[in-house]
């Protein structure tokens, strides 16, 4: 038997009244958290939820978001974490693709009308039978007439439990992301995977019970889940939760909680170093911050230079994806680093770059990332086609093109797909083509990612209108940005009379990249 939530009960155990999760002013102990878990994972047992079923969760950086994540995999079902910016036609997709029978999602703010959008996908779901609203409270009424709250689920139910058994192999959390084609995917990720990669990033971020994290990234992204949340829990660390990044809050935090570890992708990084900071004790700060960790997109040398400088702490970045649970490559102090480069492979992982024919590259050479390792994902939920590819002889294929050195370092150099990485965030552009091939005015449109200083790449739309119709490009931006997700609409359109084209009609995006 193993179960992820082996890490919640056995720091509860050790650690009972030492804080695990601080949000504003609550401050909730191991053994808190855990019987919370116990109460969710015994109404869920209620629902006829069993093994292997899958609970759909989305939250904010709250505690709700651990109680309820581990409470489904005490429940021996498989978590379904959901960005909390997904629109309710995106929430109905990803409950079907993954059979979700559960929901849990919290009631959101005025800005983030979570419960709204996710009962309106809940309701579009073909096999989803519960929908629970997560409120401020456990007391707290659903503020939508006719749905049930975490809190009454919990009501009643006792705070320990007997966890479901199960193995090593089974998946514990599938997670979606758009992968190297295609529309979103679920990459299942086992019990196995995401113990072992939680236990190794405590090494890379040499966390213990006496390091005090601060979780910005959200927790329904693989980076914060496993290398902050699970690994923080694993060694009964202290998490500080911050739902949305802000540079002020962010250097509040840290200097109210000596805060000793963080994590965050480079445009984070970029709006620290252009916060003003004459408000903190920057000396108190940096006294007690000892480690930081870039990772979600390439961190630029500059940026990490002038951090650096001002803060004299260090970042060390890494590279991961979610198939690899997450983590793949690490600069590791104690073998040294080397700025713009993703480090070597971390323990236990295997790591070559290989040409289109799958054969090793000469050193120095750039070739397609592939590995293998405990990391690797069982592969994409219900897409055994995709899986034979990606998964093609043992080898995970990352779709990403590196460099090695003589040293082992790697370095990303070039993606094989479009995917364009805005913030550290996954964007398809089919899906933001898909959704403005809905306006009535559009004839055609391609999506490309352009460099940008503070995002790392942003989203333009090359967008053809269809004879005799008109809309400016504000309105059509406008328009986008309530369909999809909003890390998806393009912040930059172009309305253009017609797009390159191939003699077989492939629009020539290449061309398209040429022109900016």
């Amino acid at each position: 038997m193993l179960n992820l939530s082996v890490l919640l009960e056995d720091s509860a155990r050790r650690y009972p009244t030492k804080d695990a999760f601080v949000f504003m002013d609550v401050h909730l102990n191991y053994a808190q958290i855990n019987g919370a878990a116990n109460q969710i994972a015994n109404g869920l047992k209620s629902l006829g939820i069993q093994k292997g079923d899958k609970v759909a969760l989305s939250c904010l950086n709250l505690p709700y978001f651990p109680m309820v994540y581990y409470g489904i995999l005490k429940a021996g079902a498989t978590v379904v974490p959901l960005s909390v910016l997904l629109k309710r036609d995106e929430i109905e997709y990803h409950l079907n693709d993954s059979d979700a029978k559960a929901y849990f999602c919290f009631v959101g703010t005025p800005e983030l009308p979570m419960a709204q959008e996710g009962l309106a996908g809940f309701q579009k779901a073909e096999q989803c039978d519960h929908f629970f609203v997560i409120t401020p409270q456990p007391t707290d009424p659903s503020p939508i007439e006719g749905t049930k709250t975490l809190g009454s689920l919990m009501a009643g139910q006792a705070p320990v439990t007997e966890t479901v058994p199960t193995s090593a192999e089974d998946t514990a959390v599938i997670i979606y992301t758009s992968g190297t084609t295609g529309r979103p995917k679920g990459a299942e990720l086992t019990h196995s995977n995401l113990l072992l990669n939680a236990i190794l990033s405590t090494g890379i971020v040499t966390t213990s019970k006496e390091d005090t994290q601060l979780i910005v990234l959200p927790l329904f992204h693989i980076f914060a889940m496993t290398c902050l949340m699970n690994a923080g829990i694993y060694k009964g660390s202290t998490s500080v939760l911050l739902p949305r990044f802000d540079g002020t809050a962010v250097f509040g935090l840290m200097q109210k909680h000596k805060i000793s570890v963080f994590a965050g992708v480079p445009t984070m990084y970029w709006g620290l170093l252009n916060c003003d900071t004459s408000a903190f004790d920057l000396e108190a700060i940096t006294s007690n911050l000892k480690i930081c960790v870039s990772g979600g997109a390439s961190l630029p040398v500059k940026l990490l230079e002038d951090f650096e400088a001002k803060f004299n702490v260090p970042i060390l970045e890494g590279y991961g994806m979610s198939e690899g649970s997450p983590v793949v490559t690490f600069n590791h102090l104690e073998v040294g680093r080397k700025p713009g480069s993703v480090g070597t492979p971390v323990w236990g992982v295997e790591v070559k770059l290989v040409d289109d024919n799958d054969k090793e590259v000469p050193l120095g050479e750039k070739g397609e990332l592939v590995y293998r390792g405990h990391n690797v994902m069982k592969g994409y939920y219900k897409r055994p086609e995709v899986n034979e590819k990606v998964l093609k002889g043992g080898w995970l294929h990352s779709g990403d093109v590196a460099i090695k050195d003589e040293d082992g370092f790697f370095y990303i150099v070039d993606r094989t797909k479009d995917m364009i990485i805005r913030g550290g965030l996954n964007v398809y552009p089919r899906e933001v083509e898909d959704a403005m091939m809905k306006h009535e005015a559009v004839s055609l449109v391609a999506v490309i990612g352009v460099p940008d200083d503070k995002f790392g790449e942003e989203i333009k739309a090359c967008v053809v209108l269809k004879e005799g119709s008109e809309v400016s490009e504000d309105a059509l931006k406008e328009w986008t940005k309530g369909q999809i997700a909003s890390y998806k609409y393009p912040r930059v359109i172009e309305l253009m009379d017609n797009l390159p084209m191939s003699a077989t009609g492939k629009i020539l995006k290449k061309e398209l990249r040429k022109m900016i």
